[in-house]
């Protein structure tokens, strides 16, 4: 296989996971896979700021900010004042949204589960995922697709 197939393939992937996991959690939980990527991000790491989400998700800050200010005119997020940074917010989710993303994490999982098991098995998935994880890590170290703004 040559390298353009394989970034090919990949995205695609990507791509329709994305949007099969987006359409199920929407049915189910009126909520979007970025709200609920953001959601979980911010009950696995609470008191994260906005420039923490902005750095996991590979995002401008802008567009993490855009986000956030859904979330909270939703009534999911909270900001609160950092003592150590009066330039920045500490996010935590509201009881609601806890409730919320613990729900449509089981959601998630399910699905992702029925669109990848018939397909990978155990050790293939293994291997998959170790291997992403140290694409992602090369990348993260290198500084590499980091937007600006």
């Amino acid at each position: 296989m040559d390298i353009a197939s394989l970034f090919s393939d990949l995205v695609r992937c990507e791509t329709r996971l994305y949007n099969a996991l987006n359409e199920r959690l929407s049915e189910q939980h009126g909520l979007s896979m970025a709200h609920f990527e953001f959601l979980r991000r911010l009950r696995e790491r609470p008191g994260s700021r906005v420039a923490d989400l902005a750095a996991e998700f590979a995002i401008g800050i802008g567009a993490a900010s855009k986000g956030v200010d859904r979330l909270e005119k939703q009534g999911w997020v909270v900001r609160q004042p950092n003592p150590s940074d009066r330039r920045s917010s500490l996010l935590t989710l509201t009881d609601e949204a806890a409730a919320l993303v613990d729900t449509a994490d089981h959601t998630f999982t399910e699905r992702l589960t029925e669109l990848i098991e018939d397909t990978l098995d155990g050790p293939t998935m293994s291997t998959l995922a170790q291997t992403f994880s140290a694409l992602r890590a090369a990348l993260e170290r290198d500084r590499i697709g980091i937007p600006t703004g």
